[in-house]
Parts: C-alpha cells; sequence; structure tokens
C-alpha cells in the first residue's frame, strides 16, 4: 500500500469559472435503526461503506449515548477541513507545522429567536513552535480558504427536496 501524503498545494491555487467546479461529492444515507428515529438510533453509512456508524442521541439530550451524533460528526468534518487548509497554507509558506492540532465544538441549542434549534461551532488551533503572530496569521488565512469556515460564516448552498419514489434507482449512486 502507498504511504498516505498530503494533497499538492496546488490545491490552493485560485479558480476562475462561472459555476461551482465539482472536485468531490461524498454520499451518506441515514436511517431510522430500532426508533424509527435517525437521531436516536440510526445508522449512517457512506455509498462506499467507509463510513458506517451507529447514531444515538447523546446522554444529554435524553438518550442512550453509545454513537456518535450529529455535533460530532459536523465538528470532525469541520476539524479535519481546518487542519487540511492549515497544513497546505504552511506547506505554501514554507512554514513547518509539528504537532499541530486543530479541535472543533459544535454545539446544538435553543434558538431564542424563534424557540427552535441552532448550531453553533468554534474552532482552537495549537501551533506549538510557531511565534504567535505568524501563527494568527496562518490561522486568520486559513479560516478565509477552508470551505466549511466560509459555510459556517456565510451559510450553504443547500437543496431540500423529497426524493423519487421507491421504484426509481437509488438516489445516492450516480446515474
Amino acid at each position: 500500500m502507498a504511504p498516505l501524503l498530503p494533497p499538492p498545494t496546488s490545491l490552493l491555487d485560485k479558480y476562475h469559472g462561472e459555476d461551482a467546479q465539482a472536485l468531490y461529492t461524498g454520499r451518506v444515507r441515514v436511517t431510522g435503526g430500532e426508533a424509527q428515529h435517525g437521531r436516536a438510533s440510526g445508522m449512517a453509512k457512506s455509498d462506499d461503506g467507509t463510513l458506517d456508524v451507529h447514531l444515538r442521541l447523546p446522554v444529554e439530550l435524553g438518550g442512550p449515548g453509545g454513537g456518535t451524533n450529529p455535533e460530532q460528526l459536523l465538528a470532525a468534518s469541520y476539524a479535519a477541513c481546518f487542519h487540511g487548509a492549515l497544513t497546505l497554507l504552511a506547506a505554501r509558506s514554507n512554514i513547518a507545522l509539528v504537532d499541530n492540532v486543530v479541535d472543533a465544538t459544535v454545539t446544538f441549542a435553543r434558538d431564542p429567536v424563534d424557540g427552535r434549534f441552532l448550531l453553533r461551532a468554534e474552532i482552537r488551533v495549537s501551533l506549538p513552535g510557531i511565534d504567535r503572530r505568524i501563527a494568527a496569521e496562518l490561522v486568520r488565512n486559513t479560516e478565509r480558504i477552508c470551505p466549511y469556515a466560509k459555510m459556517f460564516r456565510q451559510g450553504i448552498e443547500h437543496v431540500v427536496a423529497l426524493a423519487p419514489d421507491e421504484t426509481s434507482p437509488d438516489p445516492l449512486r450516480n446515474p
């Protein structure tokens, strides 16, 4: 097996076009499980099978725990993306990072505006051995290019639609 390597820094090169240029699409299906409730007892599985996790309502929300939940999955995604972008920017700037850590929290909360729910996210970056001024600039620049940070800052284009009926092909698969 080939060694795992980071992506090339050319990924940071700017794209110029009229429409978004898709580079990769992740596909995940959630089913309801025992309680027929995706958040409380569901299963999340990617179309390629590499993600296959039990979803459980955390104890703090009255559930049994014992599985992951949407907030943990989103925090993991945000931290991984931010870490990757940070590493690429550092490499392009010839800054050697050693033992850098990105911690993310995603909080599920009550929304005081509409009485429903909201999410709040926070990223904390540790860059041991890097001058604070350089580290702060690197973190600021990473926030500008990380698509998860951009999503939290500006929102995200999204579509919510009813899937085709059961006789139609699996919508998670490519046509």
